[in-house]
């Protein structure tokens, strides 16, 4: 009788993990994942009655995660997707936008094996998911893969991972209006951001907050992190890259980024309500002329501009850090789309993907996310592309953490760098948990 109800109460819980594994949340943010609000229902284009494949009347449902958090690059997607319906009337292209719990469900998704048919790598296509996708080396739209995009997504022995939809150039995105107004021309090294901040706030009476943050959005706080430590570590002639690699490097030069973020947050230049703002209060924020600068490449400018139509946004590469170095950019693969290589329609998930590597399909996309397309011959035109072009020249190094930390580290440099804002963490803490960390999933 004992086994007989052991068994009943393995078999429940059994059950209760199995739910509680497939549930999904959302929120509002852009680049690396943010965090979490409600369980979202998914966008489908059109619906489907059926989640089965394709024959006789049936309708086959390509599951498709992406990553993007902006409302506006949303929109594009839900187009594309639903021309393609239109064309293909037994094909449904189910969209879905997990916001903050993106990378969670995808880990989860992966150690069990089942990954939707489309997928967004988020910077990741070969190092973390390339194992599990399809090789699209034969599709069509390879041969217009841009030279800087090419490498970063293609491995050794030629196997393509992802479409690219939007290439990484991330930098700071600042009100143009703003420093035209106070006479600012945009920092090149990270001590004239620090006058320009000081400019902005004591001029402004305080009316302007020079940077804004979000410990909810912790993704935000954890762009200081990584952009500034490319300008610190990477990017000088004399740097750490290789005892980084090596696993030598001495984890208390990082603590001068932490020092530097609780300087700002000292003086004033960061919004005071840090830990309690969202990501979504920024474009209003920006848009009244209240913030000048941010981390983020300028993916929510069309949000900003709903609320004013005429303000001018900026771009400009990160600053740097060390005496005698130059301004960079953060770089690689932002927007993607692969192929889950065990999935039930890996053929009709390689034509969708055709479809959205269409020219007008890609440059929709480029002017929506304002960031550069991954293949060559699409014209876009938007008002950041003077910029890119301006800043042709400027260095790109890849994402700090991608090269240079294992796995799992961008969710402790994100969580410890909002504790450090709390008062939670001292600088030299933050050094010791990077270190600690490392070490750690280095061994894992």
């Amino acid at each position: 009788m004992r086994k007989v109800l052991l068994s009943g109460m393995l078999s429940m819980l059994a059950l209760s993990v199995t739910l509680a594994g497939c549930s999904q949340r959302q929120a509002g943010g852009d680049t690396s994942p943010a965090p979490a609000a409600a369980t979202p229902a998914p966008t489908q284009a059109p619906k489907s009655t059926d989640t089965g494949s394709s024959g006789g009347g049936d309708r086959t449902k390509i599951t498709v995660y992406l990553n993007t958090n902006d409302k506006p690059v949303q929109d594009v997607y839900k187009g594309i997707a639903g021309d393609y319906a239109k064309e293909n009337p037994k094909i449904d292209v189910d969209l879905q936008f997990p916001g903050s719990e993106y990378e969670n469900i995808l880990k989860v998704k992966m150690a069990a094996n089942d990954l939707p048919d489309i997928f967004d790598t988020h910077g990741w296509a070969i190092i973390r998911y390339g194992k599990y996708l399809a090789d699209l080396r034969d599709q069509p739209w390879v041969s217009n893969m841009t030279d800087t995009i090419k490498n970063v997504v293609t491995d050794k022995d030629g196997k393509v991972h992802v479409l690219v939809l939007s290439e990484a150039k991330d930098g700071l995105t600042y009100n143009a209006d703003l420093l035209k107004k106070y006479s600012i021309e945009p920092p090149k090294t990270f001590d004239e951001l620090l006058a320009a901040s000081e400019k902005l706030k004591t001029e402004s009476k305080g009316e302007v907050t020079p940077f804004f943050f979000s410990g909810v959005d912790d993704w935000m706080i954890g762009q200081f992190f990584d952009y500034f430590a490319t300008s610190l570590l990477i990017s000088p002639q004399q740097n750490e890259g290789q005892n980084l690699l090596d696993n030598k490097f001495d984890w208390n030069k990082w603590s001068a980024l932490p020092e530097k973020l609780l300087e700002m947050q000292k003086k004033g230049y960061i919004n005071k309500d840090v830990l309690t703002a969202k990501y979504s209060d920024l474009p209003q924020q920006f848009a009244q002329g209240k913030v000048a600068f941010s981390l983020l490449g300028p993916s929510f400018a069309d949000e900003v501009h709903k609320v004013k139509p005429d303000l001018q946004i900026g771009f400009m590469p990160v600053p740097s850090m060390v005496a005698g170095d130059a301004p960079n950019f953060s770089g690689g693969e932002r927007n993607t789309m692969g192929v889950w290589k065990d999935g039930k329609h890996i053929e009709e998930s390689k034509k969708v993907i055709a479809f959205f590597a269409k020219p007008e399909n890609m440059a929709k996309i480029a002017n929506a996310s304002k960031l550069p397309p991954g293949l060559k011959g699409v014209e876009s035109k938007h008002e950041f592309t003077e910029y890119y072009n301006k800043y042709a020249s400027i260095r790109v190094f890849p994402y700090f953490d991608r090269v240079y930390l294992p796995n799992g580290m961008w969710d402790v440099m994100c969580k410890t760098g909002t504790a450090l804002l709390a008062g939670s963490v001292t600088p030299k803490q933050y050094s010791d948990k990077m270190k600690q960390e490392v070490e750690r999933l280095r061994n894992k």
